[in-house]
């Protein structure tokens, strides 16, 4: 892999959680005991930065955002599909806040676990302990990777960048309806709205994308890569 595919702007990590497949039927039977499943609607705030943590939550089913407020700012960490975590800094005993908040952007299904018993699947369980520090380390390597584009890449290669993470990593296929405004995506990208739109209706006219109202198709991956590693 070459530095230019290593430092991607996309905002999900590629690590695949595997680590419920590796608890006893004791641990199982632990975690559902003490979790519930909460149903979010578009829009809905999961969790708030500053706010006491109490759950470990698990993304079942939709599509979230993981972000840092200060007032009238706030900057995008990453997105979080089906099958990944939020609040897992909260396994240290010296994070008892959220240093982060998180929202959902469509109607999702969220599982909150209790953060005493997941600490003690955490604490009894090594191959679970290690699965979830190789997501906290693919966590941290797709952030810093991330910061690294919006410092140093282009706008086009910023652009190029969240398409092919929406196409690869969160819906794996070509042609998908696109659940985010133009405001999300160039919050994503680090640009204005106006700048986006006008992208996108350049990125539609050079034959990279296809796009019809919420519909989005990648056209021309092979482009879409150059552009994205050559920023």
């Amino acid at each position: 892999m070459n530095s230019n595919q290593q430092f991607s702007g996309c905002t999900i990590s590629s690590y695949d959680c595997r680590c419920f497949d590796l608890l006893s039927p004791e641990e199982r039977k632990l975690i559902d005991d003490n979790s519930v499943q909460i149903s979010y609607k578009k829009g809905e705030m999961i969790c708030k930065q500053g706010g006491f943590v109490s759950q470990i939550m698990y993304v079942e089913q939709g599509l979230a955002k993981v972000f840092i407020e200060n007032g009238g700012n706030s900057l995008l960490l990453r997105i979080t599909p089906d099958g990944s975590f939020i609040g897992l800094s909260a396994l240290s005993d010296e994070f008892a806040t959220f240093p982060y908040s998180a929202k959902v952007y469509i109607n999702s299904v969220i599982r909150q676990v209790d953060v005493t018993a997941f600490r003690s699947v955490l604490n009894s369980n090594s191959r679970f302990a290690t699965e979830i520090i190789n997501i906290l380390s693919a966590n941290s390597v797709q952030i810093y990777g991330r910061f690294y584009c919006l410092t140093f890449k282009q706008a086009y290669g910023r652009l190029a960048d969240i398409i092919l993470c929406l196409s690869e990593r969160i819906f794996k296929q070509d042609k998908f309806d696109l659940p985010l405004s133009r405001k999300d995506i160039a919050e994503l990208s680090g640009m204005s709205s106006e700048t986006v739109v006008r992208m996108l209706k350049k990125f539609n006219e050079d034959g990279l994308i296809r796009m019809n109202g919420k519909s989005m198709e990648v056209a021309d991956v092979e482009k879409l890569h150059r552009i994205s590693e050559t920023g």
